[in-house]
């Protein structure tokens, strides 16, 4: 399987003194036995919460929500671990999940500018559909990588930067500066998002061009062999509880 090699972010820095920070409460998740996947449902019920508020215009308090659910972001795949309950379908669950969450935070952004009185904004309420559209495509290209053979996770902008960039600056500035802040960040996530799904485009390519002289079977094309060709194996899978984008 074809690996990029990986380069520390800023943002490994900071998961990892948050990771001491909420350590007591993940200790307490893990020695209580909380299912990795309650954690997991209610940080999305959080998330969309959250969304609602951008929907409502609260920017600022819908900041600060978001920020608590970097906690039970964080928290399942931690408590999965500690309890040994990492399964390959609490990472489906768990990559299903974030594409709720991403989709509801894009949605209630393109509600509040198509909706708010002050702020109103056609251009922004595009901007917003076009990021939500570029944000999946991160997620699918990595997933449909995977199914090939290899790890695609690469790009300038993953997950843990977008939801920083989602939460923290809503946080302190809100709507400030008439509210450039907020669509200066919106702007930021549409644009890195597209780069990012176009690097992992390209980074899948380069590693599958030696594939392009062999047959690759599709998995929901009848057998060319006959009825009595073996069914093939499915793909093995980590059992790992993390899989974001």
């Amino acid at each position: 399987m074809a690996t990029p090699t990986y380069v520390k972010q800023p943002t490994d820095y900071v998961k990892n003194g948050a990771l001491r920070a909420i350590e007591p409460a993940i200790s307490f998740l893990a020695r209580h036995n909380v299912s990795p996947n309650t954690i997991t449902t209610v940080g999305t019920l959080l998330t969309i919460a959250a969304s609602v508020v951008y929907a409502t215009g609260h920017i600022m308090s819908a900041g600060w929500i978001m920020n608590v659910t970097a906690f039970f972001d964080v928290a399942d795949g931690q408590v999965a671990r500690r309890t040994g309950k990492s399964s390959v379908f609490g990472a489906f669950y768990d990559s299903t999940l974030d594409r709720v969450a991403d989709g509801a935070l894009m949605a209630g952004l393109a509600f509040f500018y198509a909706t708010n009185a002050i702020h109103h904004n056609l251009y922004m309420v595009v901007s917003c559909l076009v990021c939500m559209v570029g944000t999946f495509l991160i997620s699918y290209t990595r997933a449909r990588a995977e199914a090939l053979g290899v790890d695609a996770k690469v790009g300038v902008m993953q997950r843990p930067e977008r939801m920083v960039l989602l939460s923290v600056p809503q946080s302190f500035f809100g709507l400030f500066w008439n509210g450039w802040v907020l669509m200066g960040i919106i702007l930021l996530l549409t644009v890195t998002a597209w780069i990012t799904a176009i690097q992992r485009i390209a980074f899948v390519y380069k590693n599958t061009k030696r594939l392009d002289n062999k047959p690759i079977r599709i998995v929901n094309d009848p057998a060319s062999t006959g009825a009595s060709a073996a069914p093939p194996k499915p793909a093995g899978m980590a059992a790992s509880r993390r899989a974001k984008s």
